[in-house]
């Protein structure tokens, strides 16, 4: 069986979702893993994303980099389109809303999440589009 930690995309939440997190809660470089539910700002249907997060300050925080691609990635889009949104960590799943980190917040944000996963830099200096941090904050 492949270990979750080469595991990407809907195989890495598949595996999530069925151990509860006990198989793709950690992930590479000790980051942490949670899987966000959107819908779809087109179809309407759910979409599951397996994303490195970081809790700070009672919140938890993700990053909508894309590998630093010019445009963001599709679940950021979905969650600008409709912020209510549900998140799942290990064998918790809950409603959540999800906001963009104001300017005065973000620069600690990106600095808390550049902890987890150093590519964060690399990735902004691939693209001129601001990479936005996201915050999810439990309903």
């Amino acid at each position: 069986m492949t270990s979750a930690t080469d595991l990407h995309g809907d195989a890495h939440v598949d595996r999530y979702l069925e151990t509860d997190g006990e198989d793709g809660y950690l992930w590479r470089n000790g980051t942490t893993i949670l899987i966000l539910f959107t819908r779809g700002r087109k179809t309407g249907e759910q979409r599951r994303h397996a994303l490195i997060f970081r809790e700070h300050r009672g919140a938890y925080l993700v990053v909508a980099s894309k590998g630093g691609a010019p445009e963001p990635p599709a679940w950021f889009l979905n969650l600008e389109a409709d912020p209510a949104v549900e998140v799942q960590i290990k064998g918790d799943r809950f409603a959540a809303t999800a906001r963009v980190a104001t300017p005065e917040e973000k620069p600690a944000m990106w600095a808390a999440m550049n902890e987890v996963w150093p590519d964060y830099d690399e990735y902004q200096k691939r693209t001129t589009r601001e990479i936005p941090v996201v915050v999810l904050d439990r309903n």
